[in-house]
């Protein structure tokens, strides 16, 4: 990918760190707008007259969004400026928030979680690739790991404040802080975030196209497997995450105002967790991945266990959000290892998809399974699933073991969080 700046060509520019932290600021609304249902979940179930389950499959309706659109709106967008998509894209979220803010009933909202989804998903098909054009090639896994940063601080800060705000003066006044703040982020992106040029753009986007049409490349059924990984991890995930609040408030008997600091610790667990995988574990991604699905699997089985005694299902909740912290990164940067170098583009198209339809499928099988058989068949669930992300990362290890490493580009800087969330 060719690196373009607007400014002097003449000079090496300097890190474009406020540009940069505006992305980044974008990341963190964008992805709050998707999952802070999750937090208030019974405050909605009870104030539209519908079933827990059925607020849950709001995160289906806004992932699912996300697959079936982003790809054919991104072809019919290619041209456009990209600068002012973004800005436009958080203006469409702010108006999806409000018309959820003041929606008189449950299909109303389901129509307003679409059109943030569309516009969800023209987001995460163009922000990386922004990031990347802003800074020379030397530093695009720098620039891609401080904007997709945001994505992390909505888990730590977005979701755990809106859910705490929507408890205290009810769930309709976040999503309406949401809708503000998303015109804040619309201004501060217009004016910080320096525009790119998009002929070079274009040209490349058609070299890169033409690269990852080529037959016959020998990673393409490891990638695959890889994104099938993530889809059934991420599955098995929001399957029981989407009902985390009744999960805490029930079977754990956590009261209600103390769940938004809760989901806090969790967060904040997460990115403990992001920096290891990072840091210690992102050098061995394959020997990451089973050790955190190991943990995973088991602390969420001693916190279906251990729900009723307080202590010890607090540790458990803290540790599954630990070592789940560390997944989405390690995935990426498996995916990135597994993946040769014509084929990381489409690859990495292939991961972005396989991440939303776990989001939206675990949702919906989240839903299904709750109205059917209870809540505490939801983490059984996950440990399944986590069960066969295990046997498939070492199906993966397999099919590699006896590839050479020639596409084991620097993945690990350029693997941070996950793609939204996105």
């Amino acid at each position: 990918m060719t690196a373009t700046s607007t400014s002097s060509p003449h000079t090496v520019p300097k890190f474009p760190w406020a540009g940069l932290i505006a992305l980044a600021s974008a990341v963190f609304l964008s992805v709050t707008s998707e999952m802070i249902p999750t937090g208030l979940l019974p405050d909605m179930s009870a104030s539209l007259g519908v079933t827990e389950a059925q607020i849950g499959l709001l995160v289906t309706v806004f992932a699912f969004t996300v697959v079936v659109t982003s790809t054919p709106l991104t072809a019919l967008t290619r041209r456009w400026p990209r600068h002012g998509m973004i800005v436009g894209i958080l203006i469409v979220l702010g108006v999806s928030n409000l018309l959820t803010a003041i929606a008189p009933d449950y299909a109303f909202v389901v129509g307003s979680r679409v059109l943030g989804g569309v516009a969800h998903g023209m987001f995460w098909s163009i922000v990386g690739a922004y990031a990347g054009h802003l800074v020379p090639k030397e530093q695009i896994g720098r620039a891609v790991s401080i904007t997709l940063g945001g994505g992390t601080l909505a888990f730590v800060f977005g979701v755990p404040l809106g859910t705490f705000a929507g408890h205290l003066f009810g769930w309709r006044l976040s999503f309406g802080l949401l809708a503000a703040l998303m015109a804040v982020g619309a201004i501060v992106v217009a004016k910080l975030l320096p525009t790119v040029e998009r002929d070079a753009d274009a040209r490349g986007g058609r070299r890169h196209d033409r690269a990852a049409a080529r037959p016959r490349d020998r990673t393409i059924p490891a990638v695959v497997m890889v994104c099938l990984i993530a889809a059934v991890t991420m599955v098995g995930h929001y399957a029981f995450y989407t009902f985390v609040v009744p999960f805490l408030t029930g079977p754990m008997h956590i009261a209600a105002g103390a769940v938004g600091a809760l989901l806090f610790v969790y967060g904040i667990a997460g990115a403990v967790g992001l920096v290891l995988a990072g840091s210690v574990l992102g050098p061995r991604p394959q020997l990451g991945l089973v050790l955190a699905l190991l943990v995973t699997g088991a602390a969420v089985a001693a916190l279906a266990v251990l729900a009723g005694q307080p202590i010890p299902a607090l540790i458990a909740f803290v540790l599954w959000g630990l070592a789940f912290g560390a997944l989405p990164p390690l995935l990426q940067t498996r995916m990135l290892h597994t993946s040769s170098a014509a084929f990381r583009d489409t690859a990495s198209a292939l991961y972005t998809t396989s991440f939303n339809i776990g989001i939206g499928g675990g949702a919906l099988l989240g839903s299904l399974v709750f109205a059917a058989g209870g809540l505490m068949l939801l983490p059984w669930c996950y440990v399944a699933l986590l069960v066969v992300s295990l046997a498939l990362v070492v199906v993966v290890g397999r099919m590699t073991r006896d590839r050479p490493a020639a596409s084991a580009a620097p993945a690990a800087s350029a693997a941070p969080a996950a793609p939204g969330t996105a």
